[in-house]
């Protein structure tokens, strides 16, 4: 044990800090009980913090495009004696998975260039998330959708990798070529829901959004996926409980360098998840019917000045409905016919027991984005 681990205070590089396990890492960093504390916490975005974004928690905030190696460099080079931890919950989306791959390659590579190419460097461990498209395969880029065969559920760490192109086997395998002066954790997410407008894929608000666009025009809130999803066993990734595993492996010596799922630990049918968004929303709860054929997709595409009206009656924070929503992914997600399940096996016998009660989390997140003035 390094006898000066205990003295020295870790400072965090949130790469990501306004998604929704940016904003949760913030908070969870700041409690005096967060393991491995107290913790000095900067945050990196692209764009200003928004409104909403709980900014007294940041020690910094650092605007910076990660994509333009020049001023990756300019401006983390300087920090890289201060930053001893990454985590990194950023995202670049693109439809095809080979630019996914060169998008998220060249980010993750600028930041940990940027940090370890100064001998003062103090980066011992970086976290990556990443997600169950790991087992699936690149579901969202349409030229290998139908090419795919999934991984059998419930999905385990030590699944040989796909045969196809992966952005997240192209940052594991970035990772470890590090792995001579730091250590690593990959940690699998599955839909995750959490509170923010800055999330590419945020299942949560886009399906908030339908239920009041649906709710202020008197349509029926149909379930948008397939009869198999509504029936079948699914699980979630609470944004919590993904900040908590991962600063939990960043401190943890037996959980480095390893990969891990993370999930709340239950599963429901959609089904369920349906009653509980009806009862938070206040729609009358439609049963799933197969022969009413119903496309979300081209249902939302619009009702961008609906959103507008119910954001400006309520006096909520200016969201544009395209921005905030992923109708497509969802739409695709909830067409599969899997039973989307991790194991969390492996998490727990390393020692991790963080949870979350899905059904339960989903009013309260929901609650969260009434008190951000996101929804009304």
């Amino acid at each position: 044990m390094d006898p000066e681990a205990n003295t020295r205070q870790p400072v965090a590089l949130i790469v990501g800090v306004t998604g929704m396990v940016g904003v949760a890492f913030t908070e969870a960093l700041k409690k005096p009980t967060a393991l491995g504390g107290p913790w000095t916490i900067y945050g990196v975005s692209r764009r200003p913090l928004p409104t909403w974004f709980p900014s007294s928690l940041l020690n910094k905030h650092i605007m910076l495009d990660t994509l333009n190696q020049h001023q990756t460099h300019e401006i983390l080079a300087p920090l890289a004696s201060q930053i001893t931890h990454v985590f990194w919950v950023a995202l670049q989306v693109s439809e095809s998975e080979e630019s996914n791959i060169s998008l998220n390659s060249t980010m993750l590579s600028n930041v940990l260039n940027a940090l370890t190419s100064s001998p003062n460097s103090k980066l011992s461990h970086v976290t990556l998330q990443t997600g169950t498209q790991q087992y699936l395969g690149p579901i969202h880029d349409p030229t290998l959708l139908t090419q795919l065969v999934p991984r059998d559920s419930p999905f385990i760490e030590d699944y040989p990798r796909l045969p196809f192109p992966n952005f997240y086997y192209a940052l594991e395998d970035i990772l470890a070529s590090y792995s001579k002066s730091l250590t690593y954790s990959v940690h699998r997410a599955s839909i995750i829901i959490g509170s923010s407008t800055r999330s590419y894929y945020n299942s949560l608000l886009t399906l908030a959004v339908y239920a009041l666009v649906c709710k202020h025009q008197n349509y029926p809130f149909r379930y948008v996926g397939n009869r198999y999803s509504w029936e079948h066993f699914w699980d979630m990734s609470d944004a919590r409980v993904l900040a908590e595993q991962q600063i939990w492996a960043s401190v943890t010596d037996k959980a480095k360098n390893e990969a891990f799922n993370c999930t709340n630990g239950d599963v429901f049918t959609w089904k369920m998840i349906w009653r509980v968004l009806c009862d938070v929303f206040g729609v009358e709860f439609v049963p799933f019917d197969e022969k009413v054929k119903f496309d979300v997709v081209e249902f939302m595409k619009d009702k961008g000045e609906v959103w507008d009206r119910i954001v400006e009656e309520n006096g909520l924070y200016k969201t544009k409905m395209e921005e905030i929503t992923c109708f497509g992914a969802l739409d695709t997600v909830l067409k599969l016919e899997i039973q989307h399940v991790c194991s969390m096996n492996k998490s727990r016998e390393f020692g991790f027991h963080g949870y979350a009660n899905t059904l339960k989390s989903i009013p309260e997140w929901v609650q969260r984005f009434r008190q951000m003035k996101i929804l009304p």
